[in-house]
């Protein structure tokens, strides 16, 4: 959801920066490869620790690359077929390292409830990006949704920097509304994949 309405309105914000990074010879795919390495370095380091707040502002920081190196591409004239294939999966990557950072801390603390949920929020992610990404493949959309990738970290990294900030059972409710929630966002996915195939059907019949 947010995608659709805040996405348009950062997007203008960044010109001005995406345009000096691009003047300056950055590309978007170094952006991207830096974001990444460091949203995993800080999930890892921070998160993995238990370091709530610090790991939470480092990967903040280091996800709001992925908007900029957006706005260098445009600067540049557009992106490449190969860096929309490098941000996705970078994307996953930076995903997977927050929550498997997160559960890998809980693991250690033998909170077996706060591990599935972590794992649960990584595999219905990565199955809500998959989704899209197959439908898109036949020609299809699939961009509804109420959790998608913003959604999804905005949730956890509260939940993560208020549990640094030593606020009680918050990344507990975090996670597992995440889960709820995406879990929704498949079914809406699965639907709306259902409903133009069949409308398909229909019309070539």
């Amino acid at each position: 959801m947010l995608n659709i309405h805040a996405r348009a309105a950062i997007s203008r914000a960044l010109v001005p920066l995406g345009t000096g990074l691009a003047n300056a010879g950055i590309t978007p795919d170094v952006i991207t490869i830096f974001g990444t390495v460091g949203a995993v370095a800080g999930s890892v380091v921070f998160l993995a620790q238990g370091w709530w707040f610090t790991g939470t502002m480092v990967i903040t920081f280091f996800v709001l690359l992925d908007l900029v190196d957006g706005a260098v591409a445009r600067a540049g004239g557009g992106g490449s077929t190969f860096g929309a294939v490098l941000d996705s999966s970078c994307d996953r990557i930076a995903d997977a390292a927050i929550f498997g950072a997160v559960g890998w801390y809980w693991a250690l603390h033998g909170q077996r409830w706060m591990l599935l949920a972590a794992l649960l929020c990584l595999v219905l992610g990565s199955l809500t990006s998959y989704i899209r990404a197959r439908a898109e493949a036949a020609g299809l959309t699939a961009t509804v949704g109420i959790a998608e990738r913003a959604e999804r970290l905005i949730i956890v990294l509260v939940g993560t920097g208020l549990t640094g900030l030593h606020v009680p059972y918050v990344l507990a409710i975090a996670l597992w509304l995440l889960v709820a929630a995406s879990t929704i966002t498949v079914f809406q996915r699965f639907a709306t994949v259902w409903t133009q195939s069949r409308a398909i059907q229909t019309a070539d019949a």
